[in-house]
């Protein structure tokens, strides 16, 4: 059996869980959350603490046993904490800042990149070289750093590009390196 799907969720006081056919909605201090449950798979809730059982033991359904279990955990502690991701703009002339709601990037290119975050991510920049990514729904918060990473990736000879904080790029030794 999974290992990750076997663990029992543990609900926070503040959090409100509503099970409706389907669905599992989420409500707490920072927002509410829903989830679609994947057929052959059942929640059940004792007290605080919610269990997510599968109803068959065929491939597909072992397979989104953890996942959906996992969905669940992130929700709770989505709208209990919430999820950041921090990039890092390396590079001479590289910023970032705040117009408005708009990200506007200097990224090297002849005209500055605009980014306008979906509903329910905030962004916010410190310095001019880091942006933070904030948010209640794990998965928009990093599709949404993905994007902006993708406006300029690290280029692995002298590190410039946008990079998440814990990210390390591995350098190459360029052209002089070879003799």
């Amino acid at each position: 059996m999974s290992r990750i799907g076997r663990k029992p969720i543990e609900i926070p006081d503040k959090v409100q869980l509503e099970l409706l056919n389907n669905v599992v909605k989420v409500k707490g201090p920072k927002g509410e959350l829903e989830e679609m449950l994947l057929p052959k798979i059942r929640v059940e809730k004792e007290g605080n603490v919610l269990r997510v059982l599968r109803e068959s033991e065929d491939k597909r359904t072992r397979a989104f046993h953890g996942l959906m279990r996992q969905l669940i955990a992130n929700m709770v502690k989505g709208v209990t904490e919430g999820f950041k991701k921090v990039l890092v703009i390396e590079g001479l002339g590289y910023r970032a800042e705040m117009k408005g709601s708009k990200l506007v990037l200097s990224l090297g290119f002849s005209h500055p990149i605009e980014y306008e975050p979906p509903e329910g991510i905030r962004i916010s920049v410190e310095g001019n070289n880091k942006v933070i990514v904030e948010g209640i729904d794990k998965e928009l918060v990093g599709q949404v750093a993905a994007i902006i990473r993708r406006f300029r990736p690290p280029e692995p000879y002298k590190g410039k590009g946008i990079r998440y904080i814990d990210e390390q790029v591995r350098r190459k030794a360029g052209k002089a390196g070879g003799k």
